[in-house]
């Protein structure tokens, strides 16, 4: 799999959206939604039950997911922004959703999520569909959420907190500078 980048157009992030939601794809706009919004890796992301998302005591979606990373071994609270606590509910209102039940079913087998490799074909056909839009996979709606956080001022010592990295050379790569970001940075200091 080729390196790939960011989606730093929201017009093309909105194109997305909007893809499969015309294509009645709700399950992957649900998958594409979490992933730009909380910077999870896809991994992490297809192990989600609804009892990590939703409070079936209290009925209604939780504020904060805690999930152990199943790269690195370490517990992260992300925050649920309503975007994609919008998307969940568009979700939850079309599936029996019970604790245990993965959020993202796969088709083959009983209580399984999908596979790293079929969220993988999912985005890569959008991609395809949508030929404007930069090459990305999964990976990219990590780095995504990072890009965007990074533009609307987020400090670069945070995102590095938020993805768990241990260097700030790693946090740079994801984010995807290039000399467009780096001219708008000298356009904007006039001293």
């Amino acid at each position: 799999m080729a390196a790939t980048s960011p989606i730093k157009d929201t017009k093309q992030i909105a194109g997305v959206k909007d893809w499969f939601l015309k294509n009645k794809k709700i399950r992957d706009y649900v998958l594409f939604v979490v992933g730009i919004n909380t910077a999870l890796r896809i991994g992490d992301i297809l192990s989600l039950v609804w009892a990590d998302v939703y409070d079936f005591e209290r009925n209604r979606f939780r504020t904060h997911l805690v999930v152990k990373e199943q790269k690195t071994g370490k517990k992260n609270c992300v925050a649920l922004n309503a975007a994609a606590v919008d998307a969940l509910k568009r979700l939850f209102d079309t599936v029996q959703a019970e604790k245990g039940s993965y959020i993202f079913l796969s088709r083959k087998g009983h209580n399984r999520h999908i596979s790293r490799n079929r969220a993988y074909m999912i985005l890569t056909g959008v991609h395809k569909a949508l030929s404007w839009i930069v090459k990305f996979s999964c990976h990219s709606l990590r780095k995504t959420f990072g890009y965007h956080a990074w533009k609307a001022g987020t400090q670069c010592v945070l995102l590095m907190a938020i993805y768990n990295h241990s260097s700030f050379s790693i946090t740079q790569h994801y984010l995807g500078i290039d000399q467009q970001e780096k001219d708008e940075v000298y356009g904007k200091i006039q001293l």
